[in-house]
């Protein structure tokens, strides 16, 4: 089979498309044959070895994908030869077949095609995790998603309005926020051009905000805790902006606020069967009609590598998906 090869950590120019072993399923794994899959954060940071899992050389990056199921290993029931899945792999989606711990793997509903279906898997558990597990959002409070035209922010509006939140995204650009209103989110912040805090506190009347979507990290996270509402959670979800946040102990106990990890990839791995509860829910809700997570851009294969540079440098909005049944290299 093909796939693209992370052979040495470095830039998405250092992958190469090249031969690769035919996988083979283990004791609980199911093989995929890719139809489609899509790009995601942690698919530029396992290449250049800033991901916490550093798989052996070499290896396809790309950490989510649908298909169908063409081998089975031992143990494995949920799944028979045939079925139409959709996968977290963490790395090898990038690539014709894919081998997966089937725990990961969810059948995905007729009613949503490859591309759809590509898209929500890993977005839609993180942002739904985040924002009903761990934050506890209700119907009528208040969210502020911070990257919300990224993948998980996208997710996160689109969720966040189906739960009854009044949503605030905030975003880099007028044509991020363009696409955050279209989504549905209720007010907008250009944080680049105007003062996160000052804002919030006019959008909110001085109240702050219930619950932070925090994908981003970096100089904002700050800003957005010193904006809470009293019993405010913030969720930390990732640091797509680089550095950490080394956040003030105090700002917590002066508003009563929770400062909470939302880690999905380990959420599903110590409680699977509440996350396929979570999957099961978003796919009815995909496939009903009652929530859009837009593939803002299809590509081929061989265009990898240059999504990947645009996601790098921050350069694309909600979801690019891969459709590996147009032409490659």
């Amino acid at each position: 089979m093909k796939a693209w090869l992370c052979r040495a950590f470095g830039g998405p120019e250092t992958l190469v498309w090249a031969d690769a072993p035919e996988p083979t399923p283990g004791p609980g794994q199911i093989v995929v044959d890719v139809k489609a899959a899509s790009l995601n954060f942690p698919d530029v940071l396992i290449i250049e070895g800033k991901y916490q899992h550093k798989p052996a050389f070499p290896f396809p990056p790309g950490s989510e994908c649908v298909g169908t199921v063409s081998a089975l290993g031992a143990g494995v029931d949920r799944f028979k030869v045939g079925d139409r899945v959709a996968a977290f792999t963490l790395w090898g989606s990038f690539a014709e077949r894919v081998v997966v711990d089937s725990w990961r793997v969810v059948k995905l509903p007729g009613a949503i095609d490859w591309i759809t279906g590509a898209a929500y898997l890993l977005v839609g558990g993180t942002a739904l995790h985040a924002l009903r597990d761990r934050g506890a959002l209700k119907a009528g409070e208040t969210l502020l998603v911070l990257g919300a035209a990224g993948g998980t922010g996208v997710a996160a509006i689109g969720i966040g309005r189906k739960l009854g939140a009044h949503v605030i995204a905030a975003a880099s650009s007028a044509e991020k926020l363009a696409l955050c209103r279209d989504l549905g989110a209720d007010a907008t912040i250009d944080y680049t051009r105007e003062n996160l805090r000052e804002r919030l506190r006019a959008l909110t009347d001085g109240r702050g905000v219930d619950v932070v979507f925090d994908p981003v990290g970096g100089e904002h996270t700050e800003q957005a805790l010193r904006s809470m509402a009293w019993r405010g959670r913030l969720l930390v979800v990732g640091f797509a902006a680089g550095p950490i946040p080394k956040v003030p102990a105090n700002l917590a106990l002066l508003r009563g606020a929770s400062v909470i990890g939302a880690n999905w990839g380990e959420f599903s791995r110590f409680e699977p069967e509440s996350n396929w509860r979570d999957l099961d829910d978003l796919a009815a809700w995909i496939a009903a009609g009652e929530l859009r997570l837009p593939v803002t851009e299809t590509i081929g294969a061989d265009a990898i590598p240059d999504a990947l540079r645009r996601m790098a440098g921050r350069r694309m909005m909600g979801k690019i998906v891969v459709d590996f049944d147009r032409a490659r290299t």
